[in-house]
């Protein structure tokens, strides 16, 4: 059994020091870390951990929101971690080690899962009305002008600019017939997968 912990921050200025002090000095062996966003599951380090999990084999993390920010991409990320054979452990949950059936046990623990999911969901959703409800306000003071995309036809990096229309031009190429793979133009372009995405995802948006 290998226990394996899996740390994220959302940002690159935010630190992960704390989270790995707490993950080795409950043993863990393996780490697992990265600094993006827990607003969706397409993230290299998750991905390269379930791949990596073995039966029995341990996943720990600090809390449940490290995972994920919503319910359904959580019951994914835990159904992916069972089907492994694995088991999880929060650490900023309540242990029931103690309780000696392990049907009651994993009841309780289960049931306190769901809560916390929940919770991360209602708070998900209530930083988006706060969101909108401030960029409508924006709006009638005449001082939103859009979310300036950090890859983009508008983006204040000419570099980054640069990499957004490259990046579109071998999406065309590779819907048009080309074999190219969206990894072999993560590569190409010297990016991550997970920003290519980003950047497909507003092109549709646009188009």
């Amino acid at each position: 059994m290998t226990k394996i912990g899996y740390a994220r921050v959302s940002t690159r200025e935010q630190n992960l020091a704390r989270q790995i002090e707490q993950l080795q000095a409950a043993g863990v062996t393996k780490l697992f870390q990265e600094k993006l966003s827990g607003k969706n599951a397409a993230r290299p380090q998750l991905q390269a951990m379930l791949d990596y999990l073995r039966d029995d084999d341990e996943v720990i993390v600090l809390s449940l929101d490290r995972l994920g920010r919503n319910s359904a991409d959580l019951t994914e990320i835990m159904e992916a971690i069972r089907h492994k054979g694995a088991t999880l452990n929060i650490l900023n949950l309540p242990s029931f080690n103690s309780i000696e059936d392990p049907n009651l046990r994993n009841l309780i623990t289960n049931i306190i899962i769901e809560l916390y999911k929940y919770m991360a969901q209602e708070e998900r959703e209530t930083i988006k009305v706060r969101q909108r409800q401030g960029i409508e306000i924006a709006k009638r003071q005449g001082k939103y002008h859009g979310k300036v995309r950090e890859y983009g036809p508008h983006s204040p990096n000419r570099q980054k600019r640069f990499i957004y229309k490259e990046a579109c031009r071998l999406l065309t190429r590779r819907e048009q017939g080309e074999e190219l793979t969206k990894r072999q133009i993560a590569r190409m372009l010297g990016i991550a997968p997970v920003t290519l995405y980003r950047i497909e995802k507003y092109r549709a948006e646009e188009s």
